[in-house]
């Protein structure tokens, strides 16, 4: 097929655009880099642009005419959105209708979303099923929520056909080592402890030490970012062939609280140093946990890479790689 990919040149987007070429899918990148990273690309077609202009949009599916969008691109980092709503809702709810419009207008059928499990809340229970009511407590989850919605009446007004994925703790590195984790700034745990033991930060800090879970520090489902590139070409197929809209969370079913991850990296890179606590920040729940038996049922997944070691062995090697390469900022 021939897919647009918003966003595709950052993390997950350019690891799932390598798995569309590695299947000779026709791959169309649509970026405006400020988050993205030109050597995140590895092929297919780039077309420099921004979603908040419609004539940008509508331009790339003029002159490219693709038959399916998967839209990575939007704002992700929680303490941002707490402290500027304002720029989250304009950015991920305007530029997410400004492409579905066009969808509409150029008659593209399918669409698939990249959500988050931030969409959940505090969860009532855990593993966190599909079907378990919908309160984000801050606002990136609240417009991951949103768009969701959206996307329900757009199917069930104009028949646009959608999956919708919630991502849970998204981790690891390309195991071919062509590609990696690149965040500016980089918030995530295990490419922020990386980049510590690489001496390319100052310090490393835990947020919050009194959760209530076995030792205090915040339990979350890490999911190889090759797994989850996998299993947005496996939700595209589906999609195409059912030609139903639906909902999938993609995880492990397994969670590894904070010192655990910091305890695995210490054994995959032989390196220990001193570790720093903080308090919680606002937003952060104890235990997030997918119950992804449904991604696994419909669409044939299997994950392949999403083990706690193979998770940071991969990103510790791009990682190196990356660092004796030189020439690039931290992360990236």
């Amino acid at each position: 097929m021939r897919v647009l990919v918003t966003g595709g040149a950052g993390y997950i987007g350019s690891h799932t655009a390598k798995e569309l070429l590695n299947r000779n899918d026709e791959v169309v990148i649509f970026d405006n880099f400020s988050s993205g990273r030109e050597e995140l690309i590895i092929g297919g077609q780039v077309v420099r642009g921004d979603l908040r202009s419609v004539e940008n949009i509508r331009q790339v599916f003029k002159a490219h005419q693709p038959e399916a969008v998967m839209h990575f691109a939007s704002l992700i980092q929680v303490a941002e959105s707490y402290a500027q709503p304002a720029k989250y809702y304009n950015h991920n709810l305007r530029t997410t209708l400004n492409l579905l419009d066009c969808l509409l207008e150029f008659g593209v059928r399918y669409f698939i979303f990249s959500s988050s499990a931030a969409v959940y809340g505090l969860p009532h229970k855990t593993p966190i099923p599909e079907d378990h009511p919908l309160d984000p407590i801050n606002p990136y989850g609240a417009t991951k929520s949103m768009v969701e919605r959206m996307l329900q009446d757009y199917d069930r007004a104009y028949g646009l056909k959608y999956t919708s994925l919630r991502y849970f703790n998204a981790a690891g590195a390309d195991p071919e080592g062509r590609l990696g984790e690149c965040h500016q700034p980089e918030t995530h745990l295990i490419p922020n402890l990386l980049l510590y033991f690489l001496g390319e930060k100052d310090d490393f800090m835990v947020y919050g030490h009194d959760f209530p879970t076995p030792d205090g520090t915040a339990i979350r489902d890490y999911i190889h970012v090759t797994d989850l590139a996998r299993a947005h070409v496996l939700a595209l197929d589906w999609l195409v062939k059912e030609n139903s809209s639906e909902i999938f969370n993609l995880g492990t079913n397994r969670g590894y609280s904070v010192l655990e991850v910091i305890k695995e990296a210490e054994q995959v890179t032989g390196l220990t140093r001193p570790i720093q606590f903080g308090p919680r920040r606002e937003g952060d729940v104890p235990v997030l946990l997918a119950a992804s038996q449904k991604a696994e049922k419909y669409l044939g997944w299997k994950r392949e890479y999403s083990d706690l070691k193979t998770i940071i062995e991969t990103a510790w090697r791009w990682h190196q790689r990356r660092q004796k390469s030189g020439g690039r900022p931290a992360g990236c």
